[in-house]
């Protein structure tokens, strides 16, 4: 993953989290290894065996992980924006009734259940570089939705 990620300061801090449990959960594994292996054995007890599936998993989530906050750029919630574009709030009415509201985020901090959308999503990716009063479509599973842009922030 070489392509620099861009995340707010609240993504950042969630992802440096998820890291940190990470490693934890890792020394844990690794304790849980050391007390079932059993150096006599010339087989490989089955719970030895998932436990090293499970901590070869957690290993390449902490490598992407640390790949991932090493590289990003943290960028801070602009007050002005004039266009939409990752870390700006945006306000749209959706086929000129329902009002809603979405955050720009990258796709590592995105959460659709929070209004969070990632900017590489179609909603995401229809809605950047858009500006104030701007009308766009978007196929979406239930069907062509036409937004209008009634506030960015």
């Amino acid at each position: 993953m070489n392509q620099q990620v861009l995340l707010t300061k609240e993504g950042f801090q969630q992802l440096s989290n998820e890291l940190e449990e990470l490693k934890e959960k890792q020394t844990r594994l690794i304790d849980q290894i050391e007390e079932v292996a059993q150096p006599d054995e010339s087989g490989e007890d089955g719970l030895a065996h998932q436990l090293k599936e499970e901590l070869e998993v957690v290993d390449g989530k902490i490598d992407e992980l640390s790949q991932v906050l090493t590289t990003s750029k943290v960028i801070s919630r602009k007050n002005n924006c004039d266009s939409v574009q990752i870390g700006c709030r945006v306000s749209v009415k959706v086929n000129k009734k329902d009002r809603k509201e979405f955050l720009i985020v990258s796709h590592l901090e995105s959460d659709p259940h929070v209004s969070k959308i990632s900017d590489q999503s179609p909603i995401g990716q229809a809605l950047m570089g858009k500006k104030v009063n701007e009308e766009f479509e978007v196929d979406t599973p239930a069907g062509k939705m036409t937004y209008k842009i009634v506030s960015i922030s």
